[in-house]
């Protein structure tokens, strides 16, 4: 599929129908399918959707950390700073992982090696991308600590990731992203499984962190409050496609997707009294039992026989605004689907 799209003014990262593929028992299946998106300097761009829409296997895409049996197809474009990733030889590709561009996993606890302290994780990162002593990289990593708001960073360094909380590990994840003062951090759902305080903690200190050193940052998450308060622009995923991208702002005040519509509908409101929250009916599918035609169609209350049989191309409408579904050809069809809602 050719990307149509009118190309950003020189972004730092540029995604180009990129497709991530992996030869299964049932054959082969594409969990990641022609996605494209930019993203300026400076700038943040959220990547969401539900749990299996392939965000974080994107995510993975940009710093080649898929493993076999998956495989970054041919055809497949991503330039970071001008550079194509998929060309770069290994020395190359060290060079820019944890020092260009590094990313904060979602799961610190696993994304840590628990035999080595907090410390000398950090410290290995300045010791792979910068010259001096081990004393000094060392030196580094503990004033890091205390950069990202650890209490006695001389004490928490020398503690393995077990030894510490939650919140902790992942302030420590932080600390080994911004080490190296990089132009790009990815941030795959940095605040899963921690309480809301700890979450708006960590959120203001990556965009504090973002904001002093000028990086730009994809932050990929579920949550569309985070989006609101962190992000410029945003790319909504689904079943391994982006169906929407908008800036934040356009989005929120009129999102044009279904999908992004009943993400929409879902979200908690401050000040309002609901016994139940609004649904999306059915699941994402997995990518060995996509449909023929729009993926989201089963679940999707505009749908008709078109959306069954022919899949949607992303419609450029303007203004950095785009959407995957049939209905930007075919408006008067939501129209019609609301008034009889109505009636």
């Amino acid at each position: 599929m050719t990307d149509t799209r009118t190309p950003m003014s020189d972004p730092l990262l540029s995604l180009r129908d990129v497709r991530v593929t992996f030869r299964t028992a049932d054959g082969l299946i594409t969990p990641v399918d022609g996605v494209s998106f930019d993203i300026a300097r400076g700038e943040t761009l959220a990547l969401v959707g539900e749990s299996g829409c392939g965000k974080s296997l994107t995510a993975l895409t940009i710093l080649r950390l898929i493993d076999a049996p998956g495989r970054i197809e041919p055809g497949s474009r991503i330039l970071f700073d001008g550079r194509d990733v998929l060309t770069l030889g290994d020395k190359e590709l060290r060079g820019i992982r944890g020092k260009q561009a590094a990313m904060i996993f979602q799961e610190p606890m696993t994304a840590l090696n628990p035999v080595y302290s907090a410390g000398e994780q950090i410290a290995e990162v300045v010791r792979t991308h910068a010259d001096g002593s081990r004393s000094a990289a060392w030196d580094r990593a503990v004033a890091m600590l205390g950069a990202v708001g650890i209490p006695s960073p001389e004490i928490r360094a020398k503690q393995f990731p077990h030894q510490l909380s939650g919140g902790m590990r992942q302030r420590v994840m932080i600390a080994m992203a911004l080490v190296m003062n990089p132009s790009l951090l990815i941030a795959d759902e940095p605040t899963t499984a921690l309480d809301v305080t700890i979450q708006a903690q960590l959120l203001d200190l990556l965009r504090e962190a973002q904001q002093a050193r000028g990086a730009s940052m994809l932050l990929i998450t579920h949550d569309l409050g985070v989006v609101a308060e962190s992000a410029q622009r945003v790319a909504v995923m689904y079943a391994g496609q982006i169906v929407e991208e908008a800036p934040v702002t356009t989005l929120f005040a009129a999102p044009q997707h279904p999908y992004t519509q009943g993400l929409m509908a879902a979200m908690p409101r401050a000040g309002t009294r609901r016994q139940r929250l609004t649904t999306i009916p059915g699941t994402v599918p997995p990518p060995g039992a996509w449909p023929t035609g729009c993926r989201f169609a089963d679940r999707c209350a505009y749908a008709w026989s078109r959306c069954t049989t022919e899949a949607p191309p992303l419609h450029q409408l303007g203004d950095g605004r785009s959407s995957r579904c049939h209905l930007v050809t075919e408006p008067e069809r939501r129209v019609a689907q609301i008034a009889g809602a109505m009636a």
